[in-house]
């Protein structure tokens, strides 16, 4: 992908070297967009606008935020001011009704991670039976089991990230008639976490093959709390260019355009709506 002009270095997935290209200002906007009325420019809200560096920073670590399962980089533990800006990150989320509803139990101990692990090879051997029964697809079954799908050992931290629904109930604004709004909450946390880890250098990779049931026990969490990620984290060797699974050829990445519906559900034509846009969502990253 060409982009119009170099403001900060990219790194290597290969050897760490910095390139020129930019996440930031693609030479096809692939969301290109302007109303019936106005296009958007910076200079509306100047004072609000990031700069372009800053921009090129959090563009950056959009597109270059990886679901690591490996290349963690054994015995380098993550300091406690790096540790505490990306959990102070994750508890500036946004949150329905402002409820905060998550919390985050830090798992350094061996044992405790054997546990889990055991839970996750227990629940990945289910996966494999449930693939079995319902795909025929021996290559595919193949691709599956080639993949590395968790580092619970390998990474220097794992973190449990949880929901509490009764904190600041039992009404919370904006929860009434969306119930799931608090767990799309703690989804928001997650995702600050995600962000501000790969600024720091930090690979982080969420294992979603595990029993909450098993959380539950090896954890101690209490009845009304609920487990909804279980994340690793660490330093890496490298950060890969692509997802594992779309390198791997799983699936790959669909076009932007493919999702993007107009008024409707299901409406891809743009040409009746009040939004228009340029004919160049072929192009993403």
């Amino acid at each position: 992908m060409e982009f119009d002009r170099c403001i900060g270095p990219q790194l290597s997935e290969n050897n760490g070297t910095n390139t020129t290209k930019s996440f930031y200002l693609p030479r096809q906007n692939p969301l290109d967009m302007i109303s019936s009325h106005n296009k958007y420019d910076d200079s509306c809200s100047p004072s609000y606008s990031f700069s372009d560096i800053e921009k090129e920073g959090l563009y950056k670590a959009i597109f270059s935020r990886r679901d690591v399962r490996s290349h963690f980089i054994a015995d380098k533990d993550l300091p406690s001011d790096v540790l505490f800006r990306i959990l102070n990150a994750a508890h500036h989320a946004p949150s329905v009704g402002f409820s905060q509803p998550w919390n985050f139990i830090l798992i350094k101990n061996k044992s405790i991670r054997i546990q889990v692990k055991e839970s996750f090879l227990k629940e990945y051997r289910k996966s494999i039976s449930l693939l079995e029964e319902n795909d025929d697809n021996k290559q595919r079954k193949e691709k599956y089991m080639s993949l590395k799908l968790e580092g619970i050992m390998e990474s220097a931290l794992n973190i449990c990230v949880t929901y509490d629904h009764t904190r600041f109930g039992p009404f919370v604004l904006g929860r009434t008639s969306i119930a799931e709004t608090g767990v799309y909450s703690v989804c928001c946390a997650i995702q600050n976490l995600w962000l501000a880890a790969r600024a720091e250098g930090i690979g982080v990779g969420w294992v979603s093959i595990l029993s909450n049931e098993d959380l539950r026990k090896i954890l101690a969490v209490p009845n009304h709390i609920r487990p909804i990620a279980y994340l690793c984290l660490g330093y890496v060797n490298e950060f890969s260019d692509k997802p594992d699974l779309e390198n791997a050829g799983w699936l790959p990445r669909l076009e932007v355009s493919k999702v993007i519906c107009y008024d409707q559900w299901g409406s891809n034509d743009p040409s009746g709506s009040e939004l228009r846009y340029k004919p160049q969502m072929n192009t993403i990253l």
